[in-house]
């Protein structure tokens, strides 16, 4: 089942058209990452999910019910985590917590108990100090608490990991990662190595539009040639290689780079180490990263 589908939506901001024909579907219990360039639109999408914002045109379903601007009606299906959240900072996360709870009117009995799951599952168990001492990490932890108290079906994150130091960043991967049988994931970002890590698919938003929505592989796969990274113990053996096979291209004295284009290629690259007695540090063959994938794109 779906939890988000968005179906030919379109934004303008005078005569600026931010986004165009947006189309796009989000499987239960995923984690979805949604990338594009700073000012690509990915947050103008997010707002017109919550019905913040109204589109000029398209349609918007969570959990199968039809969003519309100003009527936020879908939202109990929805969890917000912005990118930098704000609260009560005189509270701790338990009084900020039970509040949350009892202004969406959860039973004494089940907030209690929801309260201590999600200070668990975000490592605030034992903190009892006022939030205006938390750090940057800290407060994306307690906001994640907040926005899945009303369990919802879907979890939007916008750029939940941007100014944090990598441990908080992988405090807040593994987070979500944790949750994806619990919750769906609308995961922004322009960290491409967090999406790499975690997301099940990947759409990229450029000029408006959704240039590929697809699974990490499956973006990979269209990505027709892979490189080969040979290390030389010696640079005349490195030398001597690239006098063999042409297709290199060195990348300091020792250590040069092989496009493979075709599927033979490696073996021609065995029989020149082989038939020349080159001896080798190392051989790696290197995947297309995301990071290509988004520069092809962008840079068209």
């Amino acid at each position: 089942m779906d939890i988000l589908t968005l179906a030919q939506v379109s934004k303008s901001f005078g005569n600026h058209k931010v986004i165009e024909n947006l189309s796009f579907s989000v499987p239960e219990h995923t984690i979805f990452g949604f990338i594009g360039q700073n000012g690509a639109g990915k947050t103008t999408t997010m707002k017109i999910i919550l019905g913040l914002q109204k589109c000029d045109s398209g349609s918007i379903f969570v959990n199968g019910k039809p969003v519309h601007f100003g009527q936020n009606q879908t939202n109990k299906y929805i969890g917000y985590l912005p990118d930098v959240p704000e609260f009560y900072d005189f509270m701790t996360p338990l009084e900020y917590l039970k509040l949350c709870g009892n202004i969406t009117e959860m039973s004494k009995d089940k907030l209690q108990q929801r309260i201590q799951q999600l200070l668990e599952l975000v490592g605030l168990t034992s903190v009892n100090k006022p939030i205006r001492g938390f750090s940057r990490g800290m407060k994306q932890r307690l906001g994640i608490a907040q926005a899945l108290l009303n369990h919802p079906k879907l979890l939007i994150c916008d750029e939940p990991t941007s100014a944090l130091d990598p441990i908080g960043r992988k405090e807040i991967l593994d987070i979500l990662v944790n949750i994806k049988q619990e919750t769906t994931i609308l995961f922004s970002t322009h960290i491409l190595s967090d999406v790499e890590r975690i997301c099940d698919r990947i759409a990229l938003l450029h000029n408006g539009k959704i240039a590929f929505c697809k699974s990490l592989e499956e973006i990979k796969s269209l990505h027709k040639n892979t490189q080969i990274e040979i290390e030389f113990f010696r640079t005349e053996d490195a030398n001597l290689f690239a006098k063999k096979y042409k297709k290199t291209q060195p990348i300091n004295n020792t250590k040069l780079l092989c496009e493979q284009q075709q599927e033979n290629d490696i073996v021609t690259i065995m029989d020149v180490l082989v038939q020349n007695n080159l001896s080798i540090q190392r051989l790696e063959i290197l995947e297309p990263s995301l990071e290509t994938m988004f520069m092809e794109v962008i840079c068209k």
